[in-house]
């Protein structure tokens, strides 16, 4: 089957309308297993779909032009079957997955070129299109409420042995030990206050969600099981380039062990419980 599809801007991540989030998962040749280079992009989007009110998911997949029409039909459908599973594998209900269909082979029209495999680089492709809900939708800063202070101001205030201090402005990427782009500005400012407050010596604690039985969770950059343990490493390794003494602290994975309960992002976070405070200052 091919359709005619004229388009001025095809590399944007994510597309936005009224009521729908859209994202393009691009392919490699007769594949339908999501490249490395595709991967951090659909998570972001993942991301966005899990901070959103998704109503309807329908996810098409295509081919170029080469290939037989059954061929090409079965490659897409493939395609869009792998974009599924991820999905499912990343907490999104399949109850919520309406289509799932193999569009088979697209034209394309570009404009501004004539470079016959750029053309069909693109056409290898899956659209995922999200129907949101945007009525009641609350305006809220990244994982703060005005009610709660700032993790800066409360290390900077009075603090005693066995404090645990949820950095809550740190989002993670599903799956991975990496802060979100986000959350950089605000590790930042952490580090600068704790590498003033000399005082204290703490336990970096990492913790994940979605796993049973408390177990960890799986670091997909390491295929290991030790997600929490390389989110509070990921932390200590930023503290100490920042110049904190590695002596005034540790970090431990927590698996998920302590769930906070709600939306499945705020466990995936980090912690610090303070377990010596000197008398220096």
């Amino acid at each position: 089957m091919k359709r005619l599809i004229y388009s001025l801007f095809f590399f944007s991540c994510f597309a936005f309308s009224q009521n729908e989030i859209n994202h393009v998962v691009y392919f490699e040749t007769d594949k339908y297993v999501v490249p490395e280079t595709e991967q951090s992009r659909l998570l972001l989007f993942i991301m966005k779909l899990q901070e959103a009110e998704v109503k309807k998911i329908s996810i098409y997949g295509f081919c170029d032009d080469r290939g037989t029409n059954l061929y090409n039909e079965t490659l897409s459908q493939n395609r869009a079957d792998a974009i599924k599973s991820i999905l499912s594998h990343n907490n999104i209900k399949e109850s919520i997955i309406s289509n799932v269909d193999g569009k088979g082979e697209i034209l394309l029209k570009i404009v501004n070129t004539v470079d016959i495999n750029i053309i069909r680089g693109l056409n290898r492709k899956v659209e995922i299109i999200a129907i949101i809900n945007t009525k009641n939708q609350p305006k809220k800063e990244l994982n703060e409420t005005p009610k709660e202070p700032s993790t800066v101001s409360v290390l900077k205030g009075d603090l005693k042995i066995g404090d645990k201090i949820r950095l809550k402005e740190l989002l993670f990427i599903i799956n991975y030990s990496y802060v979100l782009p986000e959350s950089k500005k605000a590790l930042k400012e952490i580090a600068q206050v704790l590498k003033e407050r000399d005082d204290i010596y703490f336990t970096i604690q990492g913790h994940v969600c979605c796993t049973k039985n408390a177990r960890d969770a799986i670091d997909k950059k390491t295929r290991k099981y030790n997600l929490s343990v390389a989110r509070a490493k990921y932390i200590y390794d930023y503290f100490k380039k920042q110049g904190i003494d590695v002596r005034r602290m540790k970090y431990k994975g927590m698996r998920r062990m302590f769930p906070l309960g709600g939306d499945p992002k705020y466990d995936r976070r980090v912690e610090i419980e303070i377990t010596y405070i000197s008398n220096n200052k």
